[in-house]
């Protein structure tokens, strides 16, 4: 069975805590990470914690133009990206009538935008290999309209998961998958700071499993979901929820 190991990974948001997970998980595989991130200080942490196996590049999902010149530095040293994560996000909890248009603009453009781009980008080198694994970040959101999540955040979700489902179909027949993992409440600052004590109790009494996602359970899927073993998988979105919901 094909390893993944020397395989070629962008991983998106790879400075934060889901983000630096999924490297690891990766780079022990054998797998070279280009890790994306606009937090320079942390993707250089990182890099020199885990060697010449990663590449940091910083880079705004949301622009067209910095992507292009992101992958033009990758694709200089060491070649196009085999496996594409997309797990930068912004999370906001505004319900609708206190969401700003620039807040809307905002999400919607690194949760989703940023989504498809990379993936315009990746999907005709993974198509020319004849191999190749988009993986996306969804979220548990967009199949609850948000339980505690905003408006915004939870349309840019439903939009995530409709691109998975898009870009599948459109590839399936080329040799790459594409996939989505919707998990619910990781323990990361984005999360647990945004929560209120009370929120976070009362979850926890809602969550069958009786606590919250690590960051870890979510790479295990992402490497997974890349290798080998789950070629027949495409067009599913994983749930990752502790029971919290069951369809």
């Amino acid at each position: 069975m094909q390893s993944l190991e020397g395989k070629i990974a962008l991983v998106t948001g790879a400075a934060g805590v889901l983000g630096g997970a999924v490297t690891r998980g990766f780079v022990a595989k054998g797998v070279k990470v280009a890790m994306v991130d606009l937090d320079t200080d942390r993707l250089d942490a990182l890099s020199d914690d885990l060697g010449d196996g990663v590449m940091s590049v910083p880079m705004d999902v949301s622009s067209d133009d910095a992507i292009t010149q992101g992958l033009a530095d990758i694709q200089l040293a060491w070649g196009d990206p085999d496996i594409l994560v997309n797990n930068a996000g912004i999370l906001t909890n505004n319900k609708s009538a206190e969401t700003s248009i620039d807040e809307w603009r905002k999400v919607m453009s690194v949760n989703l935008d940023g989504a498809f781009y990379l993936a315009r980008r990746c999907l005709p080198a993974m198509k020319e290999k004849a191999w190749g694994r988009v993986i996306n970040i969804c979220s548990l959101a967009a199949k609850t309209g948000g339980l505690t999540a905003g408006t915004a955040y939870t349309t840019s979700k439903g939009g995530m998961s409709a691109l998975t489902f898009s870009l599948a179909r459109e590839v399936a027949g080329d040799g790459v998958t594409v996939n989505g993992i919707a998990p619910a409440y990781i323990k990361t600052p984005m999360v647990m700071e945004q929560l209120t004590e009370e929120q976070r109790q009362k979850l926890l009494k809602d969550i069958p499993v009786g606590r919250f996602c690590e960051a870890e359970e979510v790479s295990h899927v992402v490497e997974f979901l890349a290798s080998p073993l789950s070629g027949f998988i495409t067009g599913e979105v994983v749930d990752i929820n502790g029971g919290l919901h069951l369809d």
